[in-house]
């Protein structure tokens, strides 16, 4: 069950990053990513305020969100800081470079998610698990040299560095979560609704620097109706992904891995919908990525 439930994160994945592409095209990139967040939080707010004053109602409809200890608290800021810097740098690589470029990077992080998942949590992968992880990872090299066609050099562009970190911060918060999930014991709605709290709270304090005093930047920030669908869909897709998260089974090299079958939706109709360069040679290491994703569910 828990990778069926994978595949529908990975679904909803696949279109927040095309609305995503859209909301953060020649816009401010720190507004865009506050609206998302927040539109998702302010989704959240109704089902907390009945989980105040009507606890049973909430449990038994399963959108409950439980009064956690201030330790929980900390856990979940550490959680919502590492996935605020792995935004904001994600976003403003996705305002600077194609979409088709950013996803393949993005779908990396299944192999940053397979170490820490082998170092920390001792899963166990197979022959096929590593070949699929390394093909995976050989295929987004194979992006690079397309990149280059596009006046993208992989080396020197810094907004290739900033997607990779973002990667990285990403698998980062991945194998986290498993912790959140399977040893703190937070059910989805009660971490989804806390860490989009403090990711809000970063945000604001961020803006408050470098957005809020500027008329020039308040009046160059368009609002679109992208913005608060990426935050619904992100919110649609955390919530299946801590579900299948909480299956004891669930492997997290795995269901990272799945979730990456979500490059479908971002490459093939991305690359249509922005009439993005060199489509056809990007289906070659696509074609390699998938692979390498279905050796891994394979197996």
């Amino acid at each position: 069950m828990w990778m069926y439930l994978g595949l529908l994160a990975a679904l909803f994945l696949g279109l927040h990053n095309l609305c995503k592409k859209h909301a953060v095209r020649g816009n401010e990139v720190f507004p865009v990513l506050l609206g998302t967040v927040g539109s998702g939080f302010l989704f959240l707010i109704p089902l907390f305020l009945t989980s105040v004053n009507a606890p049973e109602y909430a449990q038994k409809n399963g959108v409950f969100i439980g009064t956690i200890s201030w330790t929980l608290h900390g856990y979940i800021f550490i959680k919502s800081a590492i996935m605020a810097a792995s935004w904001i740098l994600a976003y403003q690589a996705l305002k600077h470079l194609p979409i088709t470029i950013v996803t393949p990077i993005r779908s990396a992080g299944p192999f940053f998610t397979f170490i820490g998942a082998i170092l920390i949590y001792h899963e166990n992968p197979n022959l096929l698990q590593w070949l699929g992880f390394f093909l995976i990872i050989f295929s987004v090299l194979l992006y690079s040299k397309i990149g280059k066609k596009e006046g993208i050099v992989f080396k020197k562009d810094k907004w290739i560095l900033a997607i990779i970190v973002a990667t990285f911060l990403g698998a980062s918060s991945g194998l986290y979560d498993k912790f959140l999930i399977q040893y703190l014991n937070l059910t989805p709605f009660t971490l989804i609704f806390w860490f989009s709290f403090y990711v809000v709270l970063i945000l604001l304090v961020i803006l408050s620097i470098t957005w809020f005093p500027y008329a020039e930047k308040r009046k160059a920030f368009k609002w679109r109706w992208s913005i608060p669908a990426v935050g619904v869909l992100l919110l649609s897709a955390d919530y299946f992904y801590f579900k299948a998260l909480q299956d004891p089974e669930a492997l997290i090299m795995l269901l990272s891995a799945i979730k990456r079958s979500q490059i479908l939706i971002s490459v093939l109709v991305g690359g249509l919908l922005f009439k993005e360069q060199n489509k056809r040679k990007k289906l070659v290491p696509l074609v390699g990525i998938m692979l390498g994703v279905f050796l891994i569910l394979y197996s």
